[in-house]
């Protein structure tokens, strides 16, 4: 074997060679591995049970618990009720005296306005006797006024109309307007069916008045 090696050195150079890398590959790595080997693995640190705690935060059905129901067999204190201060007795309105119904005239007979006129002015002078001037009138008179009169079938008022209005003297001309329907119901034309009348007041003034129809003249 050995006389062959000598007569043929290529196996033996081959041989070498090998040996010198496997040398030359182990001294290379040799530190890596010791590299490897000294690095020592992570340590993963253990909770700590000193962390604090999170509380979750209350629920809205927690916040608005119902208060607990009262233990069976018992009751719950009665509240007691604020006192209120007696009420005042009403005090009640007077009564007011009953309705004096007028009982309706009798009807006229009359056949024309100027007629009819004499009966509406009896009329009033039988309603308003204490206003009537009685006697002869004053030569000068407060106010003088003449009216415009409509009666219906049933001797209510329908309407009024100032042929001479005494404007210096207002409260004249809503006196007798007043006068004129508070009269109602007149006495009924009965053969007329319905009448307009004109009549002409003499004011005085004291207040009181004649009809130009009943007057029983002036000075």
């Amino acid at each position: 074997m050995l006389a062959q090696s000598r007569d043929n050195p290529l196996p033996m150079l081959r041989l070498y060679k090998l040996r010198l890398a496997q040398r030359w590959l182990l001294g290379a790595a040799a530190p890596l591995m010791t590299l490897v080997g000294c690095q020592a693995p992570p340590v993963i640190p253990a909770p700590s049970s000193a962390s604090p705690k999170i509380t979750p935060a209350p629920t809205q059905a927690a916040q608005t618990a119902p208060a607990p129901a009262p233990t069976p067999g018992t009751e719950p204190e009665a509240q007691p009720q604020p006192r209120l201060p007696p009420l005042e007795p009403i005090a009640r309105a007077p009564e007011l005296p009953p309705l004096r119904t007028r009982a309706a005239p009798q009807a006229s007979l009359a056949v024309s306005p100027r007629d009819y006129r004499r009966d509406a002015a009896r009329h009033l002078y039988q309603l308003n006797q204490h206003r009537i001037y009685s006697g002869r009138l004053p030569p000068h008179l407060y106010a003088i006024g003449v009216l415009e009169v409509e009666i219906n079938a049933r001797g209510q008022v329908l309407s009024t109309h100032w042929l001479r209005m005494p404007r210096h003297a207002m409260e004249v001309v809503v006196e007798i307007e007043r006068t004129v329907r508070d009269a109602a119901p007149y006495p009924a034309p009965a053969r007329l069916g319905r009448v307009t009348y004109t009549e002409t007041w003499l004011w005085d003034k004291s207040g009181r008045f004649q009809l130009d129809t009943l007057t029983e003249g002036q000075d």
